[in-house]
Formats: C-alpha cells, sequence, structure tokens
C-alpha cells in the first residue's frame, strides 16, 4: 500500500474537515483519534469513498503508514494534551521528521516546544488556522511558524489547502522561526475579539437608541456589507438578525442569553501586548466585556438597585444610521491600528522580521477578520514599510477624519443615555491619545519620583534628574 503524505491526529470537527480538504487537494493522508469510535464513525460517514483518506488505530500504525521525513498534524486541544502527544510520539519519530501544531496554542508553549524537539533533532511547526469550521474543510487562513527547512517540506500541501482570495494568492506565506505562526494567530484572534465587540456594540446602539428591530438591523449591516465595511462578521451578523427563532417566532438573537464565552486568545493577546509595551485597549475591553457579560446574575441584581438612566435621548439631539456606521469603521480602523502594533513590537521583541503588509494578505480570505480593508492595510506598508501606526497613514488618516464627528457624537449620546459602548470608548481614547502631544504623565512621573525616587527626565535639558520633595 502507498505511504501517507500526512498523519493527522486530532478527529473533532476542525479535525475532519482539514483531513478532508486535503484529501480533496490530491494529498494521501491518514488520521487517527485516541477514541476509536470516532475514527470509525468518519471514515463510515464523510471520509467513505475517499480513497485518499486511510484510517490507523494505534500510533505505531500511524508513524509506519507515513511517508519519510514524517509529517504529522496535531488537531488536539491547547496545552496539556499537546505535551503529552509529543512525548507520545517523539520515541517512534526519527531525525527530520515533522510535527505540526495546527491547534490555539500559545506561541511562548510553541517556542519552548521548538527547542526541546530541536535537541532531538525534531523538527516543530506552530501553524495558525483560522476560518472556523467552514474554513477548514474549503480553505482557512493559514499563518506557519518553524524552521525554513520544514517549512519547505510542508509548503506544497499547506499552501494548496489554504483559502485563496480574489487575486488568486494563497492565504498563507511563511511567517519565521518557532512561535511566530502561533503568535500572528494569537493577535489576529484579539482582533477578532475587538472586531466583534464594535459590531455587538453597533447593534447596541441600533437597537437601544434608535429603537430598530433586529430584522431592520439586519437590513442595516447587510447594506453595510456593500460598502467599506464588507467583512465575513458584518455578513454573518446581517445573517443573524434575520433569523427567526422556531420555537417562539421571536427574534433569534432575543432568546440568546447574553453571556459570551471565550477560549483565552484575547486574553493572551491582552496580555502580551501589556508585556510588549503596546497600547492596545481596544482588544483588552472587548475582553474585559466577555467577562462583565458572564456576571449575568450579577448585574440582573445590580439593575434592580442602580437603575438605568431615565433620559430619552431624542429630546436634543436625533442619532442617524450612518453616525453608527462611521463610528464603527473609525473604530474598525483604530482596533486594527492597536493589533499591527502588537505584531511589529513583537516581530522586534522576538526578531521574527513580520512584514506587515503580507500579514494583512493572509487575512483576506479563509479566516474569521476577513475583510475589505485589509487590501487597504497592505498598500499603507507598501507606501511605508516602517509605518509607525496605521493611523498615520493617508488613507486612514482621511478615513478617520471623515468618521471623527460621528464618533463623538455617538459616544456622547451612549453616555448621556446610560448605554454601555466600552471598545467604542477605548478606541477613540486611544485616538486621541495618540495624537495628543502633551499627556498628564509628566505629573504622574513627579507623583512617582516623590514616594519612591524613580526619577525623571525634563523638558528643557537632557539628563535623569530627581528632586528632594520634602
Amino acid at each position: 500500500m502507498l505511504k501517507a503524505d500526512v498523519g493527522l491526529i486530532g478527529l473533532a470537527v476542525m479535525g475532519q474537515n482539514l483531513a478532508l480538504n486535503i484529501e480533496g487537494k490530491g494529498f494521501k493522508i491518514c488520521v487517527y483519534n485516541r477514541t476509536t469510535s470516532t475514527t470509525t464513525d468518519f471514515m463510515e460517514g464523510a471520509a467513505k469513498d475517499k480513497i485518499g483518506l486511510s484510517a490507523s488505530y494505534s500510533f505505531n500504525e500511524l508513524v509506519a503508514s507515513l511517508k519519510t521525513p514524517r509529517k504529522i498534524i496535531l488537531m488536539v486541544k491547547a496545552g496539556e494534551a499537546v505535551d503529552e502527544l509529543i512525548n507520545i510520539l517523539t520515541p517512534l519519530l526519527y531525525k527530520g521528521d515533522i510535527l505540526i501544531d495546527g491547534g490555539n496554542s500559545f506561541f511562548k508553549d510553541t517556542i519552548r516546544r521548538t527547542r526541546d524537539l530541536q535537541l532531538k533533532g525534531i523538527d516543530f511547526m506552530g501553524v495558525g488556522i483560522s476560518g472556523g469550521e467552514e474554513g477548514a474543510l474549503n480553505g482557512p487562513s493559514i499563518m506557519p511558524g518553524g524552521s525554513n527547512k520544514a517549512w519547505e517540506s510542508v509548503s506544497e500541501l499547506l499552501t494548496a489547502i489554504s483559502a485563496k482570495a480574489s487575486d488568486g494568492l494563497p492565504c498563507c506565506a511563511y511567517l519565521g522561526p518557532d512561535g511566530a505562526g502561533h503568535f500572528v494567530k494569537m493577535v489576529h484572534n484579539g482582533i477578532e475579539y475587538a472586531d466583534m465587540q464594535l459590531i455587538s456594540e453597533a447593534y447596541f446602539l441600533l437597537r437601544e437608541l434608535i429603537k430598530m428591530q433586529p430584522l431592520e438591523i439586519g437590513e442595516v449591516f447587510r447594506l453595510w456589507n456593500e460598502g467599506e465595511l464588507n467583512s465575513y462578521l458584518i455578513e454573518i451578523t446581517a445573517n443573524i438578525l434575520a433569523r427567526t427563532d422556531p420555537e417562539t417566532g421571536k427574534a433569534m438573537v432575543d432568546v440568546i442569553l447574553d453571556k459570551a464565552g471565550q477560549k483565552g486568545t484575547g486574553m493572551w493577546t491582552s496580555s502580551e501586548a501589556l508585556e510588549l509595551g503596546a497600547a492596545s485597549p481596544t482588544i483588552a475591553e472587548a475582553v474585559f466585556a466577555r467577562y462583565m457579560s458572564s456576571m449575568k446574575d450579577e448585574r440582573v441584581k445590580a439593575a434592580k438597585i442602580l437603575h438605568k438612566t431615565d433620559y430619552n435621548i431624542f429630546e436634543e439631539y436625533v442619532l442617524q444610521v450612518d453616525d453608527i456606521k462611521k463610528a464603527l469603521f473609525a473604530t474598525k480602523i483604530i482596533s486594527y491600528a492597536q493589533g499591527f502594533d502588537i505584531l511589529k513590537k513583537g516581530s522586534a521583541r522576538y526578531s521574527w522580521g513580520f512584514d506587515l503588509g503580507e500579514i494583512a494578505l493572509l487575512w483576506r480570505s479563509g479566516c474569521i477578520i476577513r475583510a475589505k480593508f485589509l487590501e487597504r492595510i497592505k498598500e499603507a506598508y507598501r507606501l511605508d514599510k516602517n509605518l509607525p501606526n496605521l493611523l498615520l497613514d493617508p488613507y486612514f488618516i482621511d478615513s478617520i477624519k471623515n468618521s471623527l464627528d460621528s464618533l463623538r457624537k455617538v459616544i456622547a449620546l451612549a453616555a448621556k443615555a446610560g448605554l454601555p459602548i466600552p471598545a467604542f470608548y477605548s478606541a477613540l481614547a486611544y485616538f486621541d491619545s495618540y495624537r495628543c502631544e502633551t499627556l498628564p504623565a509628566n505629573l504622574i512621573q513627579a507623583q512617582r519620583d516623590y514616594f519612591g525616587a524613580h526619577t525623571y527626565e525634563r523638558v528643557d535639558k537632557s539628563g535623569i534628574f530627581h528632586t528632594d520633595w520634602d
């Protein structure tokens, strides 16, 4: 029997769909899952009649079924499960074999695993895969990191199964050594958190301040998706708001409890931003908003004590749908600026040498944050590869300028109405801080010097100074 080009461990939905994608592109793949019944069900169901897809029922059998150098994709839950698999597989592998972690692993774990496996002659790749179940089957955005040698060995496979943008280019490109791929995927997910929160806040504004119903709001989002806000998340939001619950006849969104889950990648992004010194308040606020949403019982009690603001928003002002559209576009730009700043600082810290424009191209198709304006981000870095911040690119300068009045109007009215839109607030604060030549940090530094002799710099001469404040 001909040996397989690649093995895959982990047959949850993502693993199954990725296996079908790989087989559909003409590669031979052998799959394994610890729960034998899962493997059997897959082979007798979705994989039935797939001549390039086979199954193994032990690790030894899987390894023996593969061409050399052996390539095995791990599609298991991030964390201990990955380390456990590595410990099982390592004694069965040979020098030059390649393990590929396609899960949402923390990039520092990937750096550690790469280092440890290099000592044993085994190449390890951390590969970010975005696109959900549909992307895994039809073509995800793929963000590979690892050694150049390993990339050369798997590039044909990963490129073939990746999404293709409208110009035909694959949404897959080598990003750098060790944890580079998983770092980029982590930041992608952080931006995704912010994007989803901003969209939900725009929905909230339309619902609460303009008093629109879900079906009407869905139509608004459908129209927005035809313009500069065109993106996968706007598209699915329109579809969600158009859906009716078959049991109650209510809008589907109205029967879903307002508690948002998470798997930790947004928290990792915010934590790493803090470590890198990259200001990213909108991404962090999106994480905090999910934490706040999880406090449902407490919020219900608080609402009965700390009553909502009794204010009729229409007494003094009229908020237009177009104001919310412009505000959403401005805050989206600002949140992406924060994400790309994290990428820039991470690249410098870990010596990855990211091409930020190329990363934008990887996200044009297949992934969750795919959006029309990623082309503009690519163009911004083409015009200036050393661009300090996306907010300094001419296109984005004009876009913010055209939206700023609407953003301020929306935030002012929401604040007066007591409507929480924390991601919108944080985005405006970031923008205003970034363009503010003088901030009150001089007072903070004086305070630090007062109580801790932390010293300070002066505006009128160079050097480090301390004042005896007493």
